[in-house]
């Protein structure tokens, strides 16, 4: 079946809930590097995801309420967001497709609040994985 393909400047949309993770989100353009153009703009081939890079997101975890920050970023593509057959300079292209995985990276911890006199207990967990999507602004010109 065939799918929009991602261009530069195209955004990854991430949704929200990362596990034990509340993230407030923001998108992240995506940097292309395939020799194919769409609409002007170069096509997004396979290995592009990893250009999105959305740093400074707040997030708070269970217990862990006092927010801390991190990084959102692309950790792997959804099997129908690789194109089948179509490439560009032997790349496959990027396809908007269904979700993909997306991963919080933890830079400073969230903190749980004392339960009594003391120090904030901060988060141990170094990273969070969850789901985001492309937003295609180009929807004519379709891949398989």
């Amino acid at each position: 079946m065939s799918d929009v393909i991602v261009i530069d400047g195209d955004m990854a949309s991430f949704e929200p809930g990362f596990g034990a993770a509340t993230v407030v989100v923001r998108p992240g353009p995506i940097t292309a590097s395939g020799k194919a153009r769409v609409a002007g703009k170069l096509a997004c081939v396979a290995g592009d995801e990893s250009s999105v890079s959305v740093a400074g997101c707040m997030y708070t975890a269970g217990p862990y309420s006092i927010p801390g920050t991190g990084t959102l970023s692309i950790a792997a593509l959804a099997g129908d967001q690789k194109a089948a057959t179509c490439q560009s300079g032997a790349k496959k292209l990027l396809l908007k497709g269904s979700s993909f995985t997306a991963r919080f990276t933890v830079s400073a911890p969230a903190m749980q609040p004392p339960p009594g006199p003391g120090s904030p207990i901060p988060d141990s967990t170094t990273s969070y994985t969850g789901k985001g999507s492309f937003v295609a602004a180009e929807t004519s010109v379709k891949a398989r």
